[in-house]
Parts: structure tokens; C-alpha cells; sequence
């Protein structure tokens, strides 16, 4: 019997184990997309709609060793303050930073 319960104890743990990383597997997924959309209607106009980058515009790929090198720090940091000839983007929440970081991740070659 309590062999039983201690068996019955560790699936009842790995289950919740495995609830909670689908969770957050489908919440990094969300991230990317909320990105995405941010992106699009944001940033695209200058950086591509593919986040190529705009030879005419001078505006680097996304996708890039340098760019996927930096922190996201860095890159949360550009994105709230602007850099050079990019804009700030100030109005945007903490959280709509954090998911463009994570979709520009998501360029990475």
C-alpha cells in the first residue's frame, strides 16, 4: 500500500512537471508571435518585413552573428531609447520590448 502511494505521489508530480513546461513552452510561443505583430506594424517599415534589413535605408539584418550576439539588454535598450537614425520607442510596455527581443531571436540564421 505504501508503495502504491509513493508510485501514485510521483506520477502526480511528473504531471505537474509536464503542465507547467507546456505552459511556458506555449507562452514563449505566444511571446514570439505578440512580437511578430509588434514588428510588423512597428518596425518592419524600415527593417523589412522579413527583418532583412533595407539596403536603401542602411538598416542592418536582424538575423545577423551581430545583431543575435547581443544582450537582451542591448537590444531592449535600442528599442526604448533608438539609436542613430532609429527612433525611440518609448510607448511601448516593458512586455512589448521583451517579446520583439524575442522574436528577433527567433531571425537567428
Amino acid at each position: 500500500m505504501e508503495t502504491t502511494r509513493k508510485n501514485f505521489g510521483t506520477a502526480t508530480l511528473v504531471a505537474a512537471l509536464l503542465a507547467g513546461a507546456c505552459l511556458v513552452s506555449t507562452a514563449a510561443r505566444a511571446d514570439v508571435a505578440a512580437g511578430e505583430a509588434t514588428f510588423k506594424a512597428k518596425c518592419a517599415m524600415c527593417h523589412g518585413a522579413d527583418g532583412k534589413g533595407k539596403e536603401a535605408m542602411k538598416t542592418g539584418d536582424l538575423a545577423s552573428a551581430d545583431v543575435q550576439k547581443m544582450s537582451d539588454a542591448d537590444l531592449s535598450g535600442m528599442i526604448t531609447n533608438g539609436k542613430g537614425k532609429m527612433p525611440a520607442y518609448k510607448t511601448l510596455t516593458p512586455e512589448q520590448v521583451k517579446d520583439l527581443v524575442a522574436f528577433i531571436r527567433s531571425l537567428k540564421k
